[in-house]
């Protein structure tokens, strides 16, 4: 158990979530350092920490995910521990092990309990100790189809196909009858395998209309842990989550203790510490399913911390130092509600395609109950390399319907010109009877949403081209971990090119 006062960290990433560590750093009294590729010399993040140093060309490759150029930096310049925020290297083992192994405090789980969650097959079977719902499926790797073909009639049809190492929907097919199982299974097997390097699939019963929650966990090194309650995070595009909220709209007390009780066993399965979020799948009957653990803090974060008065960011600094939880669970409370917003450079009219360019004008919203985490400023370009996400606009008040009220105004005073954005869906979603009445799943946008569809300047065969220019651009300069997925790279390459 490590057990040493932090006095400097290095933050291994970028944007809002390392300027969010740095501003609890600072009031902690550490000190920080930036790192930056070439792309975000002129980020707001490299200009408030103490010290910053460059990594390297713009794609997160050469930058963001050289692991070994982090900890080397961060020996150099004598900093006690790493935080990884999320994305990029927050749950890779190999870089939590290098950073254990360079003598650095790794501000985080363990590189044992990250590997343990970080493959869902393996999760499976750490929890399987305990009595937890889990969605009946396979417990290991399928790779033979009649053996898939037995397993799919045994748990009925539809049956989700899904990637061990995966994340974001990759990886991850519906098979709605036998007929499709075999294409589908090669399909799932061949992305898995380009996506993560790592082609192990297994089944589960396929839950048509679920919901998404997750459970907040603080645990520290002395065997302490407490659940913060759980987020609403149904809304989603492409797999992706776009609104959260704190807590959920459909959880009642009882449901709140026991999904909060199986997340911290969940958590004791791999010896965890630190903050941690467990995913739950929730049917139409309102009965969970342990989904997976995210070993790292959630960008939906915020929400939590405005409906408990907790600094995750400091607990797991303090947690890192080896100090003890200082609140059981018995201290606490809900408080009011909080919404959460990704403003993400995305044109929703045009199904969600990332729209990358300059904010022209940037003007954030003001007054009680709003937050702002983002990572930008007036002027600054959105760059390619990474996630079009620039900001994250959370609200909080006494209850729900007035937290909604106080989203629309804020939505409404945020001022962003230059490129398209989320914030008009948001609205959308705020203003919807389905969402104000709590009455939604994950696929709202399916349901509810009817976009705007824009005539492309190029015929079918020149799209495959182009589609083609994506892939082929995305894996030459990213992993997996990158940030940004490779759908959102070649629909980006896609639109720039349209545009001329």
């Amino acid at each position: 158990m490590v057990n040493k006062k932090i006095k400097k960290i290095l933050v291994a990433n970028r944007g809002e979530i390392a300027l969010r560590i740095m501003r609890t750093a600072r009031e902690m009294g550490i000190r920080a350092v930036a790192v930056y590729s070439e792309a975000d010399r002129k980020s707001p993040h490299v200009r408030f920490a103490d010290e910053a140093v460059f990594l390297g060309p713009s794609p997160s490759s050469q930058s963001y995910l050289n692991g070994k150029k982090i900890v080397d930096y961060a020996l150099k310049l004598k900093v006690d521990g790493i935080h990884p925020g999320y994305g990029f290297l927050s749950e890779n083992s190999e870089f939590a092990q290098l950073v254990e192994d360079a003598g650095l405090i790794f501000i985080g789980p363990s590189s044992k309990s990250i590997q343990i969650m970080g493959d869902k097959l393996s999760a499976k079977k750490a929890v399987s100790q305990y009595k937890i719902p889990m969605i009946p499926g396979t417990d290991v790797a399928i790779t033979d189809l009649q053996e898939a073909k037995n397993t799919a009639k045994k748990i009925g049809y539809p049956i989700l196909i899904k990637a061990s190492a995966g994340g974001g929907g990759k990886g991850m097919r519906v098979v709605e009858k036998e007929g499709d199982l075999e294409n589908q299974l090669q399909r799932a097997i061949s992305e898995a395998k380009s996506a993560f390097g790592n082609p192990a699939v297994f089944l589960e019963k396929y839950i048509s209309s679920p919901r998404h929650i997750e459970i907040q966990i603080l645990g520290d090194q002395q065997g302490h842990m407490v659940y913060l309650f759980e987020r609403e995070c149904s809304i989603q595009r492409r797999h992706q989550k776009v609104i959260e909220e704190a807590p959920s709209p459909v959880v009642s007390e009882k449901m709140r203790k026991e999904m909060g009780v199986a997340a911290i066993k969940v958590a004791k399965s791999c010896h965890y510490h630190g903050a941690g979020t467990v995913e739950f799948i929730v049917d139409e009957e309102l009965n969970f399913y342990f989904l997976e653990m995210n070993t790292r803090l959630q960008v939906e974060h915020p929400v939590t911390e405005m409906i408990t008065g907790k600094d995750l960011v400091k607990y797991q600094i303090l947690i890192a130092e080896g100090r003890s939880l200082d609140f059981g669970q018995e201290d606490l409370t809900i408080n009011g509600h909080a919404i959460e917003v990704r403003v993400y450079a995305e044109d929703p009219q045009n199904n969600f395609l990332p729209d990358i360019g300059k904010l022209r004008t940037y003007k954030r919203p003001q007054g009680p109950g709003v937050r702002v985490d983002d990572g930008f400023e007036e002027g600054l370009e959105i760059p390619i390399h990474y996630d079009p996400m620039i900001a994250k606009l959370v609200v909080h008040d006494e209850n729900r319907e007035k937290a909604i009220q106080r989203m629309i105004r804020a939505v409404q005073e945020y001022q962003i010109a230059g490129l398209e954005t989320t914030l008009s869906f948001a609205r959308f979603v705020m203003e919807h009877p389905c969402f104000q009445n709590g009455n939604f799943n994950t696929k709202f946008i399916e349901l509810h949403f009817r976009p705007k569809k824009l005539k492309s300047n190029f015929d079918k065969n020149e799209q495959e081209v182009l589609a083609a220019i994506g892939v082929h651009f995305y894996r030459k300069h990213h992993s997996s971990n990158s940030g940004i997925s490779e759908e959102n790279n070649i629909s980006l390459w896609k639109k720039r090119l349209k545009d001329g």
